[in-house]
């Protein structure tokens, strides 16, 4: 019978640390909504602590989805563990994150403090949080760099005092594989209650290191590993969640199961790729473009006659196809079909039919149809069925003539139109669509994110419309950005238009 080894994602966390990859709080949702579907077993939602930004997505993700515990990360400090506590209030099954650096480096040079101290406040933290929630995780930052002895006495001490998950991490990817699973063997072996708690593993890819230190921690006995989609993280990176589910999927000797749906890998790797502008590498491990390419001659007469002979994994099991299609205006509706397939998405003849004619229109105008684009047009097939729809939209902008718009709507099946001037084509467009649907709304949030690079990109838009004191959120993609706002404030429309 296999062992279950679970899946603790911190891409919202360790993962948005990374230079240029902050997300927004409405990304935060879409990105925790697929990972609930992946089947990770802990979400890590943010640092509530570090900004209301961070506090108020815990919040809303602790709202958004229910499979998951959801995590919150703070310092050893009352103030943190009171805001991540807080901010886990709606959450089903909430889980405190708590810790400090336990290594000497970090004791004397970080803290300027002493073991004994260290280990006093470590213990404090987790009898406070444990008095505000169950589920209490404790971490020894620095973990990889201190010594053996000292860290087995705080395991012990935060254990007695109420920790439920212990997190060893290496930090700074420093540790050798057999130096870090020998750390996890000697914490097996010498703490008191350790068989009581989950032990946890976090490692960093300074060294280019953390997904095998992270596999030499499961064989030694850990049984909660800490992970980001493509491996993202701050500096080098974390271990990739895709790297473990599929090492565990493949070794089946080795009986230990994640519960990750691995078809799924692919279409998340390429979700969070796109939310957070981080290309994955073409050469990156199970999801990079040529992980299943083979261009040496011998490399594929061997794969021709048994794929196995190359290939160890099958791009099926993470959901990719087998050979690259090349979609342009001239592929027809089997191709595209083929593709939304390979991405998760299974659409019936009708929808299919709308989706085929939105991905004609943006062929004849978009070079490249990447996997995004035909994600979107597969989502705007899916709203063919609500109450409003843009029909078409015409607008006039630029110096000297003004701002203006005009907007046909099909609103319960019936065609409505509505011309409006305004301070700029998208305030125009706006304001053409609110004079016919005749509601007091206001847009609280408006964002614009660009999906590619080039003359003919394709632009994303999240958009935050209040109705009613109540919020509700829209999101769209066109190569037109006027067009792509409109859809999503249509989009958000429909959430409460009956």
């Amino acid at each position: 019978m296999s062992e279950r080894l679970y899946i603790f994602d911190t891409t919202l966390r360790d993962g948005e640390q990374a230079a240029g990859c902050q997300l927004n709080r409405i990304e935060k949702i879409q990105l925790a909504k697929a990972l609930e579907e992946l089947g990770v077993d802990v979400i890590e939602a943010g640092f509530p602590v570090s900004s209301p930004g961070d506090f108020e997505s815990v919040t809303a993700i602790s709202k958004a989805v229910s499979e998951p515990v959801i995590c919150a990360l703070s310092r050893a400090v009352e103030g943190d563990i009171d805001a991540a506590a807080q901010a886990l209030r709606f959450a089903r099954r909430g889980r405190i994150h708590t810790g400090i650096g336990t290594s000497d480096m970090h004791i004397r040079y970080k803290f300027n403090s002493t073991r004994e101290k260290i280990l006093q406040q470590a213990v404090d933290a987790v009898a406070y949080a444990r008095n505000l929630i169950d589920d209490v995780e404790f971490y020894c930052e620095d973990a990889g760099r201190t010594d053996n002895v000292y860290l087995a006495q705080v395991v012990e001490a935060v254990i007695r005092a109420g920790a439920t998950v212990i997190n060893i991490p290496d930090t700074t990817g420093y540790c050798l594989p057999e130096e870090f699973g020998q750390k996890i063997r000697f914490l097996k072996e010498n703490v008191d209650g350790i068989d009581k708690v989950l032990l946890s593993v976090h490692c960093h890819n300074d060294l280019g290191m953390a997904t095998a230190n992270t596999v030499q921690a499961v064989l030694n006995g850990a049984r909660q590993v800490e992970v980001t989609v493509n491996g993202v993280g701050e500096r080098a990176g974390n271990t990739a969640l895709e790297e473990i589910a599929m090492i565990m999927h493949n070794h089946r000797e080795l009986g230990i199961d994640t519960g990750i749906r691995t078809r799924k890998l692919f279409h998340t790797s390429r979700m969070v790729s796109s939310l957070m502008n981080m290309p994955v590498q073409p050469n990156k491990a199970v999801v990079g473009r040529n992980a299943f390419a083979h261009s040496s001659g011998i490399h594929q007469d061997g794969v021709i006659k048994l794929r196995e002979t190359y290939e160890i994994l099958d791009p099926r099991d993470v959901g990719m196809l087998d050979n690259s299609l090349v979609l342009t205006a001239r592929s027809g509706r089997a191709a595209l079909k083929k593709r939304l397939l390979s991405l998760g998405v299974d659409l019936d003849k009708d929808e299919l039919d709308l989706a085929y004619d939105s991905f004609l229109k943006l062929a004849d105008v978009k070079m490249d149809i990447s996997d995004d684009d035909i994600l979107k047009i597969a989502g705007r097939s899916a709203d063919s069925q609500a109450p409003v729809r843009l029909d078409w939209l015409k607008v006039v902008s630029g110096k000297g003539v003004g701002h203006e718009a005009e907007v046909r709507l099909i609103v319960n099946g019936e065609a409505h139109e509505a011309h409006s001037a305004g301070n700029g084509p998208v305030d125009a467009a706006i304001k053409a669509v609110k004079m016919i649907i005749q509601r007091k709304m206001t847009i609280r949030e408006f964002l614009i994110q660009a999906m590619d690079k080039g003359s003919d990109d394709t632009g994303k838009v999240h958009m935050q419309v209040e109705y009613e004191k109540c919020l509700y959120y829209g999101f769209a993609a066109n190569t037109d950005i006027v067009t792509a706002a409109v859809e999503a404030f249509v989009n958000a429309v429909n959430k409460f238009y009956k």
